[in-house]
């Protein structure tokens, strides 16, 4: 235990929570092996805290260490800055350039937000766990690298895995060892400590008073939900630090800088849905469309067998009974009867000429532009969850950067 407590003082790492303490002990015990380890947990949880624990404590702490975001980067240069580029492989690259692999050989390199890599990129990174081989983009020579990967991500993996976002093999060479961080809503003890923490680095960093909360704010404070973890109470102790000409904080003035005073309700699961059922609003919408299209295809094709017959031989009743299979019980559909054969009926080739043109107009007014709902579903998304883009990318089922860039590909105003 005093390893820990040192380890906590020499990365500044607040807490006694168990389960941070249990995530602390097997990162110690880690650290010197070559195992990659994968570190989870929410969005502001502290991972990046881990992997330079991982660095310090091992072989490697006087090699390299690289942290990238792999969040940040564009889809189009990941794999240029992950692992390089030749001169002249494309637009831009006007001559060689070494990869973060590359320049990490020998030390520890750390891949936040890996659940965001791109599929190419995926079964790049798998082979460096595999054998520390690597090519450069636009070259064709294998290179080799001895890093130690360590990963983050705030996604659940099983989930990325089960809608083929993210390959399984990867992920169990990513995890040998898994070290998984608790949101600060489970760590209740914890939360008045952090902010004491924060507030009194604050204090120093601005020069004023530390600002203090009563007992009453101390438990509105413990009772959050903290979406934001930990990032989120240091933001809050940051605006009261620098916003309030009171240091002492009363529940009234802490309440105007929380998102909401609600005490934390347990949450509704939903079932789980099968397999088969559609996981956004946005693959509905296209079933919805296939189905329409392939609806009045048949449609179309049924009625132009139709007028493509100059007399059908059928009796009334099977006469009504196709009539109404192609448009319902309509009673604007006439019949014109042929004199000569009481038993028999011609269908007006005007009528199912009207009815055909109709539907095609129908047709023309119900097309739907896939373009226009996306707009319509991204707005609605945004507005549920209050502008915050996560959320709203959560719902939606793609990631924050693909929403991102939709926003700014539709101006939308935030």
């Amino acid at each position: 235990m005093s390893n820990i407590q040192n380890i906590k003082q020499r990365f500044g790492i607040i807490g006694n929570d168990s389960q941070l303490n249990f995530a602390l002990e097997k990162a110690i015990r880690v650290a010197p092996t070559e195992i990659s380890v994968l570190v989870t947990g929410e969005s502001g949880v502290g991972k990046e805290v881990f992997p330079r624990i991982i660095h310090q404590l091992s072989k490697r702490k006087h090699g390299k260490y690289i942290a990238v975001n792999c969040g940040a980067i564009p889809e189009g240069t990941i794999d240029s800055e992950l692992f390089g580029h030749e001169k002249g492989a494309f637009t831009g690259a006007t001559q060689n350039r070494s990869g973060y692999f590359e320049e990490a050989n020998g030390g520890t390199i750390f891949l936040d937000e890996v659940g965001e890599l791109p599929a190419a990129t995926q079964v790049r990174l798998l082979r460096v766990l595999e054998n520390g081989e690597f090519l450069r983009v636009g070259s064709s020579k294998i290179q080799k690298t001895d890093v130690r990967v360590v990963a983050a991500t705030n996604i659940v993996m099983s989930d990325a895995i089960h809608k083929n976002k993210f390959r399984e093999d990867l992920y169990y060479r990513l995890s040998t060892v898994e070290i998984n961080l608790p949101p600060l809503r489970k760590r209740l003890d914890d939360i008045h400590l952090l902010f004491r923490k924060f507030a009194a680095d604050f204090a120093q960093k601005y020069r004023m008073p530390t600002v203090r909360l009563d007992s009453e704010a101390q438990k509105l404070l413990i009772n959050q939900k903290w979406s934001g973890n930990v990032r989120q109470l240091r933001n809050i102790a940051e605006q009261l630090s620098v916003l309030e000409t009171e240091r002492s904080i009363t529940p009234d003035i802490l309440n105007q800088y929380l998102p909401s005073s609600k005490i934390n309700l347990p949450a509704i699961i939903q079932n789980k849905v099968d397999e088969n059922d559609f996981s956004s609003e946005r693959e509905i919408l296209y079933k919805v469309l296939f189905d329409m299209r392939s609806d009045l295809n048949d449609l179309k094709k049924l009625t132009q067998e139709i007028m493509n017959e100059s007399e059908l031989n059928i009796t009334k009743n099977e006469h009504s009974s196709l009539i109404k299979k192609i448009y319902g019980d309509n009673d604007e559909v006439d019949f014109n009867f042929d004199t000569n054969n009481k038993n028999k009926n011609v269908i007006s080739e005007k009528i199912i000429k009207d009815k055909f043109e109709y539907a095609e107009e129908v047709r023309e007014e119900e097309t739907l532009s896939i373009q226009d709902k996306e707009l319509e579903l991204i707005i609605k998304a945004l507005e549920r969850n209050n502008r915050k883009r996560k959320a709203a990318a959560s719902e939606l089922g793609i990631s924050e950067r693909t929403l991102y860039r939709k926003i700014k590909q539709y101006n939308i105003d935030l």
